[in-house]
């Protein structure tokens, strides 16, 4: 298990230089010069040249590529262009921000998401199976803007409930000012958590531990909670976590439209300002949380199902009784 662990964080490696590259080279070919958003229009074309001979622009996009990965790995991500502050101090003062968003909207997408698809599967083709599908279409093809603004004008402006844009300072207020943007994000995950949490129960219904389990007289909300649903957990487990780690990286749209201030703000700025230090250590930092959430997912199918670890401890066996026979040939 353990040498899967180290593995899989080696894999980060590549993972995050196809990434660096990608968005270096797209940020770094993208109309706009760095140095006049900084300084201005009116700036001289003198204090422009000293400008991106200080920012390292006048070298070749390959040589400032190379020099970033090098900085990058010895745990520097530069400098932000816009404001002259390290950009590692800045990710990391917006990601408890988001991480609280993400919290509340996965929460909310496991609350609608997983009771609906049980029933849904257990009652197949009727009413309530077809309306939960149909609900869940919608979620799935609704915007997170333009439900976050339905949700701003009538609850914000027309009620006057909640707050519709910011991020409240203590914890009732920070409640308040959760409701609207975790609702807005749990609902589009909500409705692939329906889709996939039906198919998977459904899969598991008909077989025949079911019936075994029924037959010994066992009430159905231990046979829905023990048997169907803990055997259904797999496929569940990995959509949740693919959610939350997008949610983990930064939900832009929905941050930027509540004023939030989180990772996805903090990018679209950076975007906007041209700022490639600060896109490029957001975006690194959304690879590294979307890969560990992953790597926590696979873990977490090890304590689901103990056959799945058991593969683990098997093949590790394997490898070392070839290693003994090797080393006596």
């Amino acid at each position: 298990m353990w040498k899967y662990i180290l593995k899989r964080l080696l894999m980060m490696i590549p993972v995050l230089i196809g990434v660096t590259f990608i968005v270096f080279f797209i940020m770094a070919l993208t109309p706009g010069d760095p140095a006049a958003i900084i300084l201005g229009d009116q700036a001289s074309a003198e204090a422009l040249a000293l400008k991106r001979i200080e920012l390292g622009l006048d070298k070749p996009i390959p040589i400032r590529y190379l020099n970033y990965v090098n900085d990058m790995f010895h745990g520097d991500l530069g400098t932000s262009y816009k404001n002259q502050i390290k950009v590692w101090d800045q990710v990391w003062d917006k990601f408890p921000n988001t991480a609280i968003l993400a919290v509340a909207g996965i929460l909310v997408a496991l609350l609608i998401g997983i009771p609906i698809g049980i029933l849904s599967a257990k009652k197949q083709y009727t009413f309530m199976d077809n309306s939960s599908m149909v609900l869940s279409l919608i979620g799935v093809s609704m915007p997170n803007f333009w439900l976050g603004l339905l949700l701003s004008l009538f609850f914000a402006l027309k009620l006057g409930w909640l707050p519709s844009q910011g991020m409240g300072t203590g914890f009732f207020p920070l409640l308040r000012s959760l409701v609207l943007p975790a609702i807005t994000l749990g609902t589009g995950a909500a409705a692939t958590v329906v889709r996939m949490t039906r198919s998977s129960m459904l899969e598991v219904i008909r077989q025949d531990y079911i019936s075994t389990a029924r037959a010994k007289g066992l009430s159905e909300k231990a046979v829905t909670r023990h048997h169907m649903l803990k055997n259904a957990m797999i496929p569940i487990v990995t959509a949740v976590g693919l959610q939350f780690g997008q949610l983990l990286g930064g939900a832009m749209l929905t941050e930027t439209i509540f004023s939030w201030p989180g990772l996805g703000r903090l990018m679209v700025d950076s975007i906007t300002s041209k700022d490639i230090p600060m896109v490029l250590g957001a975006v690194i930092f959304m690879a590294v949380m979307f890969s560990f959430v992953n790597l926590l997912v696979d873990i977490i199918y090890a304590f689901i199902d103990p056959r799945i670890k058991s593969q683990y401890d098997k093949a590790g066996v394997k490898r070392i009784g070839f290693r003994k026979r090797s080393i006596a040939a």
